[in-house]
């Protein structure tokens, strides 16, 4: 009895970041410092994202990221979104489909100092972060006009 009624006061927030936790436990050793680093985050971020008894909710921007990292099954995917929806009703509907990304492969120099090379890494990062930021500014601009042709 104690059991069935624990189950119904869970809120659907916890229910989608139990999810989002049991798939991330489920992956290589790693995931959570990806996902951070895709997210433009910390990992204590993300351990606030998939942590149940915390009540910061999921930004619906960030989902294409977390699924796309963390490899949800389909199944797992479905019981996340049931969630996420219930949690926050219409807010999936009024995101735009995820803009396309490209993944390149950056070879830089060992700088032989692991806070100077993990320094580079975040210029990196904050670099390809502001790239995309710009191009989604310019795209909800005017986003026919691709070439800057005016």
């Amino acid at each position: 009895m104690n059991e069935t009624r624990a189950t119904a006061d869970i809120s659907p927030i916890e229910t989608y970041k139990k999810v989002l936790l049991s798939v991330i436990e489920n992956r290589p050793s790693g995931t959570r410092q990806r996902l951070a680093e895709a997210l433009g985050k910390n990992r204590s971020f993300v351990s606030q994202i998939v942590n149940a008894s915390y009540p910061t909710p999921i930004p619906a921007q960030h989902l294409e990221t977390i699924f796309a990292i963390c490899h949800f099954a389909p199944p797992e995917r479905e019981a996340f979104l049931a969630a996420y929806r219930e949690a926050h009703p219409g807010k999936l509907e009024t995101m735009r489909a995820p803009r396309q990304t490209r993944r390149i492969v950056v070879e830089l120099p060992d700088l032989g100092h692991p806070a100077m090379n993990r320094r580079v890494d975040e210029i990196i990062h904050a670099l390809a972060r502001s790239i995309a930021d710009l191009a989604a500014s310019s795209s909800e601009i005017d986003p026919d006009n691709r070439e800057g042709d005016g």
